[in-house]
């Protein structure tokens, strides 16, 4: 894994998973909307790539030449109706068939642990497009791996607990310094592909 491509690279678990790229010596691609909203201090560390995940010949031309892909999407804490991480899953997978690229981690809501009908109302809406990403990325044919990832904290890295197509979360919150590491290392880990992810920090004694 010589090169990734992350998109939502300025959301908080993409950021994260920049930093983890960078720290194992992966070089980066990072996809931004907006290239004055990544941070400073890593702008030289990276390739910054102007795009749009909605936008198909975008996502080709940032999907090209990479190895692996990390999925970040987020709404910026909009929690009103969406298909824009769906649609974007969507055009990311087109875009790594067309350039054969295999390998893609992807950061998906654990609400999709739970029955629709205990999922709280005010996510109803977006967990249903996270339901989609999923669909999307089960019916790819890749190596991909869906993070089903809990509450997302600002709390320091420390251990994780990570169970494979478990029932439902193993806890209620991963750092973001976890998660956007796992996105990263899951890239390569054979026994991770086409397989739901739940993980967790170890509970604080």
């Amino acid at each position: 894994m010589k090169k990734v491509v992350i998109f939502g690279s300025t959301g908080m678990t993409g950021l994260c998973a920049v930093e983890a790229a960078l720290k194992k010596g992966v070089s980066v691609r990072a996809v931004v909307r907006d290239p004055s909203k990544f941070p400073e201090d890593l702008k030289n560390k990276v390739e910054i790539f102007k795009g749009d995940v909605l936008e198909p010949d975008s996502v080709n031309q940032a999907v090209e030449g990479t190895d692996g892909v990390v999925i970040a999407l987020g709404t910026r804490g909009s929690l009103e109706p969406t298909s824009d991480m769906s649609e974007g899953t969507k055009n990311i997978i087109e875009a790594m068939r067309a350039k054969h690229v295999k390998n893609v981690t992807a950061c998906i809501s654990a609400f999709l642990f739970y029955e629709p009908a205990k999922v709280p109302p005010r996510f109803v809406d977006i967990t249903k497009d996270h339901k989609r990403m999923y669909e999307e990325l089960q019916q790819s044919g890749l190596n991909w791996v869906a993070v089903f990832a809990p509450h997302i904290s600002d709390d320091p890295s420390r251990d994780i607990i990570v169970e494979v197509n478990p029932e439902k979360s193993p806890g209620r919150c991963i750092s973001k310094h976890d998660l956007g590491k796992f996105l990263v290392d899951g890239l390569t880990e054979e026994k991770y592909f086409k397989t739901v992810i739940g993980l967790c920090n170890v509970p604080a004694q």
